[in-house]
């Protein structure tokens, strides 16, 4: 089995799914798009992932927010508004009957092309929108034993070029990242930013504890991650120390605790880094408490809504 952040138990109910494309429904084995598509051509494409947690989209407006955020930064026009897509990933979620335990995709591509080429002119189709729901629980066993992580040679981008905020489908760079770590017999890549600091991971950003501070990069670069943010949330609200800072992997190594965050594992511990051990190699009572905060702020918002 696959180890790391998107560890999921097996649900032989995916099987049977139905994923929505431009609002129709199809089985998930008749579920296509265009090789056209400006997505597979070219990666031109934005998305987003949410959780569906007791018949609630957990923290729908910051996942809209990012996509339409996104979607802006790249020049795509979207041509409904955020209550019509929030509609459409309902209907498909009411189709599979679906109310607890799933992860969402979301993506959003340019639109069909005319021919094999980058030029958006040539674009002959409104946006593309597919919506893959899926039963997905994050396996405990893989939270509790955690990951290991080696850092790639490969850095994060530069605002100038490629903004790791920006959540679009042009992922070679991590893809090629987390070959390195797997190569390396890790299970997922630590990327370090252009200037040679620690930055995130190539699917999830990157926390340390340090005695009673918690240390996480600051936003230049990297992605723009929700639970990212929920984590410094909740430890604002509780009077602990975040930092959003610069550290090296110097800080790294001789860190109490270090784990990630994203939205399908939520707060997932790292016991080595490089082959070192980092602190006592488990699952940190600093770790401990941020995820149980973070699952209260996930409940908290299911409450009100």
């Amino acid at each position: 089995m696959v180890h790391g952040t998107h560890n999921a138990i097996d649900d032989p109910r995916n099987e049977s799914i139905k994923i929505s494309i431009n609002g129709e429904l199809f089985d998930r084995k008749e579920a296509k798009i265009s090789v056209f598509d400006s997505g597979y051509l070219v990666g031109d494409g934005v998305w987003e992932a949410l959780r569906l947690h007791n018949g609630v989209l957990v923290f729908l407006e910051d996942h809209l927010a990012r996509l339409w955020e996104s979607a802006a930064t790249v020049g795509m026009s979207l041509p409904w508004t955020k209550e019509d897509l929030t509609n459409q990933i309902w209907d498909v979620l009411k189709a599979n009957n679906m109310n607890d335990g799933v992860h969402v995709r979301t993506m959003v591509t340019r639109g069909i092309k005319k021919t094999p080429s980058q030029d958006p002119r040539l674009t002959i189709s409104g946006p593309n929108v597919v919506v893959i729901p899926e039963y997905k629980t994050a396996s405990e066993d893989s939270k509790d034993k955690g990951i290991t992580l080696f850092t790639s040679t490969i850095r994060r981008g530069s605002p100038d070029y490629l903004d790791p905020r920006l959540n679009c489908h042009s992922k070679l760079h991590e893809v090629q990242a987390l070959i390195q770590a797997i190569e390396s017999g890790a299970d997922e890549a630590l990327m370090l930013d252009v200037n040679g600091f620690v930055s995130t991971c190539n699917a999830t950003n990157f926390f340390i504890v340090r005695g009673d501070e918690v240390w996480t990069s600051t936003s230049k670069y990297c992605m723009n991650g929700i639970t990212r943010a929920k984590v410094i949330e909740a430890c604002n609200k509780h009077d602990i120390i975040c930092k959003e800072k610069d550290f090296s992997l110097f800080d790294v190594y001789g860190a109490d605790e270090a784990f990630v965050t994203g939205t399908f594992g939520g707060l997932t511990p790292v016991t080595k880094i490089d082959g070192r051990q980092i602190g006592q190699g488990n699952f940190g009572k600093t770790t401990k408490r941020l995820s149980g905060l973070y699952k209260d702020l996930i409940q908290e918002y299911v409450n009100n809504n």
